[in-house]
């Protein structure tokens, strides 16, 4: 038995990194996962790998940019037309760009806005219904640590991540009577081919080291899960410590 038997979820951002890594860890709990994403070739590959290791079909892969309704809609027709119902939604794709705020550029904000913030209201507005057929579920929203606090050249991002907190919450207000539960990931820094190419000391961090995306997809279960049913509206923070961290010099 795993912790996700029988539950379907669906994730944005599937293909790679902590989607990827949340998808492989679903699926090996017992759950059937549609992958939904951008990245057509990656995340049809990740699709077909987890159905070898599962021996079964325990995943698919749909084309998704999530600042398309329409792609939203059809994402949800796959999702229960292949598995039959809708237990868990994975708002995680994002993006990042930044700037000096005297020269940030209005459509570079507004890329942050769709992508970050849209994207993921418009996930959750196409889920919904389909999870309330389900009797209820678990929608978990990527925000991040910058969605805690300020950052400077990283405004567009930072708003996005705001906003995505507090329409978690109006969400999970207004879904709990549904019993749809809504949480929202802070992750700090985490270990992949992009991040890694940053400065070590561009972030401090207090336990001294990235993250792996197997410890932020560690959150994604719990949530998903049935160990978390008394849990929405909730913000959790997977950041060694990061937020917290005051420095030396002053």
């Amino acid at each position: 038995m795993g912790r996700v038997d029988g539950k379907v979820a669906l994730i944005s951002g599937g293909a790679r990194n902590i989607g990827g890594a949340s998808a492989r860890m679903l699926v090996a709990e017992g759950a059937q996962v549609v992958i939904g994403d951008v990245l057509d070739a990656e995340g049809q590959a990740l699709a077909d790998e987890l159905c070898r290791v599962s021996r079964g079909d325990h995943a698919r892969y749909v084309h998704l940019d999530v600042t398309s309704e329409e792609d939203w809609a059809a994402a949800v027709e796959l999702t229960t037309s292949a598995y039959g119902r809708l237990d868990v939604l994975f708002n995680n794709a994002g993006i990042f760009n930044g700037g000096q705020l005297q020269r940030y550029k209005r459509e570079h904000w507004q890329q942050m806005l769709d992508v970050n913030l849209t994207g993921a209201f418009l996930g959750m507005k196409a889920a919904a219904d389909a999870m309330i057929a389900a009797g209820g579920g678990s929608i978990i929203n990527t925000s991040s640590i910058e969605g805690l606090r300020g950052t400077p050249w990283a405004h567009g991002y930072v708003a996005s991540k705001w906003g995505l907190r507090g329409l978690t919450k109006s969400a999970a207000m207004e879904l709990a009577p549904h019993g749809i539960r809504v949480n929202s990931l802070h992750p700090g820094r985490i270990s992949t081919p992009a991040t890694d190419q940053m400065p070590e000391d561009l972030i401090p961090i207090p336990l001294g080291r990235p993250g792996r995306v197997e410890e932020v997809a560690a959150f994604v279960l719990f949530l998903a899960s049935d160990e978390a049913t008394f849990t929405t509206g909730s913000e959790f923070t997977m950041d060694g410590g990061t937020v917290m961290h005051i420095p030396t010099k002053i």
